[in-house]
């Protein structure tokens, strides 16, 4: 059975709260049960925090042991060096992801420091982003 974990930065545990028109009104944990009942011959981890050591540490924790991983590093994507050198370092592809389309956002969130180490980016289709980033994963 293949293992992927999602891993969510910064201020992604309020989604269903934070700004709705941009996010949604779904929460992650809710939509999470739908993506493991949805994808259920995959085991599918999940981790957050608004931290960005402790997303570096579990880049560290599962980059050389499970299948894939699916990082929505939100607002460190663009300020983290230290999460795009942990992208690098390990062996496990990594799909980047964002809700939102960030080219039609701030002028600086057109800028990544995990694309380049990314096995693709995927952005702009709001929670499907990571349906089609497990999808990625399957093919």
């Amino acid at each position: 059975m293949k293992q992927l974990i999602i891993i969510n930065g910064p201020n992604l545990n309020l989604l269903g709260k934070r700004e709705p028109e941009i996010y949604g009104k779904e929460t992650f944990e809710d939509y999470l049960l739908l993506l493991q009942k949805k994808y259920s011959g995959i085991k599918i981890g999940y981790f957050q925090s608004n931290i960005e050591g402790e997303l570096i540490n579990k880049l560290q924790e599962v980059g050389f042991s499970y299948d894939g991983i699916i990082l929505n590093a939100a607002a460190y994507t663009h300020t983290s060096v230290g999460i795009a050198d942990a992208v690098k370092a390990i062996e496990t592809p990594v799909v980047e992801v964002h809700i939102s389309n960030t080219f039609s956002r701030e002028e600086f969130r057109h800028q990544s420091y995990i694309s380049p180490n990314a096995k693709g980016v995927i952005l702009g289709f709001g929670l499907k982003s990571y349906d089609l980033a497990i999808e990625s994963f399957i093919f």
